[in-house]
């Protein structure tokens, strides 16, 4: 498994994404029971700040660098060798090694429709790929019957991964408290992959993104939705990095 580098109290695997798809395929092998948290600067700062998030974080078994900002930030605090492992293109990369070993895959998220256009469009990218199911649940807290109905539906489905498109930190508060009840070996939090993947939403062009400018694009897309997650907490994660490099506090446990 890979190591880990402790992000303002969050810990983040230090990966490729070759290397993540590798040791996930692994795990869904051994029918193992794990999840991913993919990680922008917001799901950082969100951890750092709400104690809730940090435990459904440092819980999953894979927290990835969503975010090329938050890869440097690795990289300075001694993660050599991390890269980006972006939601959206983890899940186009899992999808093309699950038609490989016949995993099927369940779509949870997304607005009305959205994960029926979802699985056309990754069957029509991935011929072959396996859709167990999918489910839009409601924006709203779910009754104890409708989750106990969810639960029964995926594990019905006989999914071997369950993308989970409910934003963050819902996403990842949500894996973190129903892993125990769902027998996918693997769920994944991807956020807006959902909607990037379907068009809905517009990615920003691989060189803002490599260049750590995608949130601009995103913000100037979506202002009104967005503009706290950019403008407050980036300066935030500014500051709160520096205070670590100088307290001099960076350490890279291993999982």
């Amino acid at each position: 498994m890979s190591a880990r580098v402790d992000l303002l109290d969050v810990n983040l695997n230090v990966l490729t994404l070759s290397a993540a798809i590798d040791e996930m395929d692994a795990a869904i092998a051994k029918r193992e029971r794990g999840y991913v948290s993919t990680c922008p600067v917001y799901t950082v700062m969100l951890g750092h700040e709400r104690a809730d998030v940090r435990a459904a974080l440092n819980g999953a078994t894979w927290a990835t660098a969503d975010g090329v900002p938050v890869v440097w930030a690795q990289r300075w605090l001694g993660g050599r060798g991390a890269e980006r492992v972006y939601g959206p293109d983890l899940m186009q990369a899992l999808c093309a090694r699950s038609v490989e070993r016949g995993y099927s895959q369940f779509l949870l998220g997304g607005g009305p429709g959205v994960g029926e256009q979802l699985a056309a469009n990754l069957q029509r990218q991935h011929p072959g790929l396996k859709i167990a199911g999918v489910a839009c649940p409601p924006f709203r807290a779910l009754s104890p019957e409708e989750e106990s109905a969810l639960v029964s539906e995926i594990n019905g489905s006989g999914a071997d991964v369950v993308w989970v498109g409910l934003g963050s930190p819902k996403q990842d508060l949500w894996m973190a408290r129903m892993r125990q009840r769902l027998e996918a070996p693997l769920l994944v939090g991807v956020g807006a992959a959902f909607d990037f993947h379907t068009g809905r939403v517009a990615q920003a062009p691989r060189w803002m993104q490599r260049s750590g400018l995608e949130w601009a694009f995103r913000l100037v897309s979506e202002p009104r939705r967005l503009w706290r997650r950019y403008l407050i907490y980036n300066p935030k994660f500014v500051f709160a990095l520096a205070g670590q490099l100088l307290r001099g506090s960076s350490r890279t446990p291993q999982s």
